[in-house]
């Protein structure tokens, strides 16, 4: 065993052979949007961006399904399609799967991929003087609870539903130097990309919120982070959502949970205090990269469609365990 529970990273890593391990996750929850096949859409991405987490490469899956025994069965149809789909662009088996009668419907994926247990990307390696990127905007928490509301606009929910089904594929390529940057193709193919060995840590942000996963990354390296609020990139609505106080149950757990080791520089509003909590669903991945490498990584990440942001820096282990800045 590489990776377990010991520092609550994305997935398990166990070693089958001197060059291979495998990369194990699971999750799947109730539906967050209306439409089935979108559903199964980001229930899919969800599931397999752990395994991108970790820097490894999706391999099989097996589909999670609980579903009510008087349901419609098209719906089930479609979800499964949805799913698949993201799956294919994954280049993801899916090998089979298990199905249950239940009330609430609910759906995902357990996921197995590959990595070299040399490269193993996990989420307690962070280093004093690195830069942190964030590949994802915030806010699908809050939006997804304005969509069970019913309040939510349509722009609000496109740009959602677009960060939710969007795999932090290209991301993880990018990161682990498994695609050249196509501007420099040629040095890549002989000496590998400039910021091989510079990424020291990787987490993705899903149901603890920016803070929470930069929490476990900063107590599993014995690091302490800061973090830029105003370079954070927000989904349209996610503001208004806070303001109208679309909170779901998560984020204030989340909030309750994490925010005792958060230091606050004054003029930070509470509006962007509660979305560094919200809960995010197939959120982005949070990068911990050497300074000097810092910049061409992001520009490698934007030129492979990445909207990676630099949001803050590790700092040596100090009290707060994390502050935050505008």
């Amino acid at each position: 065993m590489l990776v377990g529970f010991d520092h609550a990273d994305d997935a398990g890593v166990y070693q089958i052979a001197p060059d291979t391990a495998l990369v194990q996750t699971v999750d799947f929850f109730t539906p967050i949007v209306d439409d089935p096949y979108t559903f199964g859409q980001i229930a899919a991405t969800n599931s397999l961006s752990d395994v991108y987490a970790m820097g490894g490469r999706p391999l099989t899956a097996l589909a999670l399904v609980c579903f009510p025994e008087k349901g419609d069965l098209n719906i089930l149809e479609r979800i499964l399609a949805g799913g698949l789909s993201k799956m294919m662009e994954a280049g993801c088996t899916i090998v089979g799967g298990h199905s249950i009668r239940d009330d609430e419907l609910k759906f995902g994926y357990s996921v197995t991929g590959l990595i070299d247990p040399k490269k193993v990307l996990a989420n307690t390696g962070a280093k004093a003087g690195d830069k942190l990127l964030l590949t994802k905007a915030l806010g699908t928490g809050v939006i997804s609870t304005a969509i069970k509301k019913g309040v939510a606009q349509p722009e609000w929910i496109d740009a959602a539903v677009a960060s939710m089904t969007t795999l932090n594929k290209a991301a993880a390529e990018v990161i682990t130097g498994s695609v050249a940057d196509l501007r420099s193709a040629a040095q890549t193919r002989t000496s590998g990309p400039t910021w091989a060995g510079s990424v020291h840590a990787l987490t993705d942000i899903t149901g603890f919120g920016l803070i929470g996963h930069a929490r476990e990354m900063a107590l599993g390296s014995g690091v302490s982070l800061r973090i830029n609020a105003g370079a954070v990139r927000l989904l349209p609505g996610a503001m208004d959502c806070v303001r109208a106080n679309y909170l779901p149950g998560g984020l204030k757990a989340n909030r309750e949970f994490a925010e005792c080791v958060v230091g606050y520089d004054r003029g930070v509003s509470d509006d962007i205090k509660t979305i560094l909590f919200d809960p995010q669903t197939a959120g982005g991945l949070l990068i911990s990269v050497a300074a000097a490498q810092a910049g061409n990584l992001a520009e490698a990440l934007r030129s492979a469609g990445v909207a990676a942001a630099e949001i803050g820096d590790v700092l040596p282990s100090t009290r707060p365990l994390i502050s935050v800045t505008l």
